[in-house]
């Protein structure tokens, strides 16, 4: 036998791995290209207002301002770790606004611009990262679910919730959302086992942002990801995710069917994380710039600030308010994350039932009367 002098990394080679990150997409569905130019598709048809199509802009500066503040207070030590949306913005505030108010959203632990459109509160997502709770806002009265770290869960969440509305007969669906590196998790191909099976009002929206944190998705999958729905029983579509326009009407669209009784829909929007995958990532290890620069050119917030100036739909003063809630939202973030105090220790015990049983209130007094000991002590 001879012995190996060195090791090799041995990479099964996977068509179309050695192809640039922007190929040519005759698959993607388009309704705004990079230019700002407005497209027509024979399938996804969308009227949109002038107003309308404003505040999706202005939802889409804002959300990003709003990643940007938290990146930098993580920085600063004011938050324990932040997941930039950075260039995912146009695929998040797309799909949130196709939202009906009596659906549902699953999120990960990404969708920042989601739960701006389902009017939860900034500041409630940054208390999570800084560690004062499990998440402050009400998952009903939104319509969007607390956040999921482990990946995938949330797709059999969605499913789950969306069988029961199946079975109460409402007219309602979930929106299940899901990065690329998902897909390979046990959990969501469960999921969309169990959506097809039953045909279930849900919608699997996967974001696929290139990087499953430092796997590039060639080396995930053999084949464009919306493909592998037809294997599971229902449609897929790959929609450009740096295009408001056609996320929201790609997503109104599966929405539509799902709460029409015509099972799952599996979205995949293309698009690109033009941050880390983290605050502790470092994607310059295993990415470059070029990439990077290239995907520059289909900014989703650039492309919709072009069509508004071409189309006359907005001018010079639009522009300079949207800055400035912009920055009045910054300075909200800055100073209402620092002013977040640390929970009563007591709280651990206050929202664990709707009503507290008597077990857990002892728990609850032995606590106290165990902490209250220290008082004074110096402790």
């Amino acid at each position: 036998m001879t012995a190996l002098s060195h090791t090799t990394e041995v990479v099964d080679p996977v068509p179309g791995a050695g192809a640039p990150h922007l190929p040519d997409q005759p698959d993607l569905v388009q309704l705004l290209t990079p230019e700002g130019e407005r497209v027509e598709h024979p399938d996804y048809a969308l009227d949109v207002t002038a107003e309308e199509l404003r505040g999706l802009y202005r939802d889409l500066v804002l959300v990003r301002r709003w990643d940007s503040e938290a990146t930098a207070l993580q920085r600063q030590g004011e938050l324990g770790l932040w997941a930039s949306l950075l260039g995912q913005e146009a695929a998040q505030v797309g799909a949130g606004r196709a939202l009906a108010a009596d659906d549902m959203a699953f999120p990960t632990y990404r969708e920042h611009g989601v739960a701006w459109t389902r009017g939860v509160d900034p500041l409630h997502v940054l208390s999570l990262f800084r560690g004062v709770d499990q998440g402050g806002w009400d998952p009903v009265t939104t319509g969007f679910n607390l956040y999921t770290v482990v990946i995938g869960a949330q797709t059999l969440h969605a499913t789950g919730y969306a069988m029961g509305m199946q079975r109460d007969g409402a007219e309602s669906a979930t929106l299940a959302f899901l990065g690329d590196g998902a897909t390979s998790q046990g959990e969501v191909n469960e999921a969309l086992i169990w959506a097809s099976t039953f045909a279930a009002p849900v919608v699997f929206f996967c974001q696929n942002n290139q990087y499953a944190i430092s796997a590039p998705i060639e080396r995930q999958s053999r084949v464009p990801l919306f493909q592998r729905a037809a294997g599971f029983g229902f449609p897929g579509v790959r929609v450009d995710g740096n295009d408001v326009l056609a996320v929201l009407a790609v997503t109104r669209a599966a929405l539509a069917a799902a709460r029409d009784g015509q099972g799952p829909t599996f979205i995949e929007a293309f698009t690109y994380r033009m941050g880390a995958h983290t605050t502790s990532d470092d994607p310059t290890r295993y990415r470059l710039a070029s990439e990077l620069e290239e995907w520059k050119l289909r900014d989703p917030i650039a492309r919709v600030k072009a069509h508004l100036s071409r189309s006359g739909i907005a001018d010079a003063d639009f522009f300079a308010g949207v800055e400035a809630d912009a920055d009045a939202l910054a300075e909200r973030i800055r100073s209402g994350t620092r002013e977040l105090a640390p929970p009563a220790p007591t709280e651990i015990f206050d929202h664990v039932y709707a009503e507290m049983p008597p077990e857990l209130a002892r728990q609850r007094a032995e606590f106290v009367e165990y902490h209250s000991g220290f008082e004074g002590a110096g402790q």
